[in-house]
């Protein structure tokens, strides 16, 4: 069966998903800058508002580019340490989502490698830093290596459909050692194709619509999304 992970940006955009039968959601601040890690109470009262849905927490202190700082990097593990130790009422299968790249182009490993270690238990998908790595076959192997239980990719191409062909390489390579979620551009008119195209049995999406002037997440076309990959 296919999961649907949805991107939300608060707890109330989150009960909406939850209710239209979204499998998992990836719980963020600011989305017009690619999603920030929320606050720690919007983490926590998720965790016991929610009823079924796995969440997926970002672990990104800012926008803007994949470079960590040190300093950056000690605000990541202090948030997952913080994601770890919250109370999780409902057994919720909860995860963080992480990135970091190097100048060169590449995922930058040890900032990856110390932050799966903090993440213990918890599952952790490597966010779509991944698409501006030059060399994505090799840095499959390497976030297999480090631990990470899965990735998020457009195939370095604007939508998910455009990059069809390289998400389909891209889940050969990792065959059944990691999961590869397929993200960019996915809706309920195209989900079918999406998966057709590239095989894969989990995508990623927002919902958004306006309401009283924000973005908040169209439960009827999480509906729509939902059944036409059942």
């Amino acid at each position: 069966m296919t999961t649907v992970e949805i991107c939300v940006s608060d707890v109330p955009t989150a009960l909406v998903a939850e209710a239209a039968g979204a499998d998992r959601l990836e719980l963020c601040a600011d989305l017009g800058q690619g999603g920030t890690t929320p606050s720690l109470g919007t983490v926590a009262v998720a965790l016991r508002t929610l009823r079924r849905v796995g969440v997926r927490v970002m672990v990104r202190p800012r926008g803007g580019d994949f470079r960590v700082s040190e300093v950056e990097e000690q605000v990541m593990l202090a948030d997952i340490e913080a994601i770890r130790g919250l109370p999780n009422p409902h057994g919720l299968a909860v995860g963080v989502v992480v990135g970091a790249l190097s100048a060169d182009g590449g995922l930058d490993l040890a900032v990856l490698r110390r932050l799966i270690e903090a993440a213990g238990p918890l599952p952790v998908t490597v966010h779509k830093a991944f698409d501006e790595v030059d060399d994505q076959l090799r840095a499959i192997d390497q976030i297999i290596d480090l631990g990470a239980d899965a990735v998020l990719t457009s195939g370095a191409a604007p939508t998910a459909l455009a990059g069809a062909a390289r998400i389909t390489a891209l889940r050969q390579r990792a065959g059944d050692r990691l999961r590869v979620i397929a993200g960019g551009g996915i809706r309920s008119h195209n989900v079918r194709q999406v998966l057709a195209e590239t095989g894969a049995r989990e995508v990623h999406l927002r919902a958004p619509v306006q309401l009283d002037g924000r973005e908040a997440t169209d439960g009827d076309e999480v509906r729509r999304v939902v059944a036409a990959t059942r």
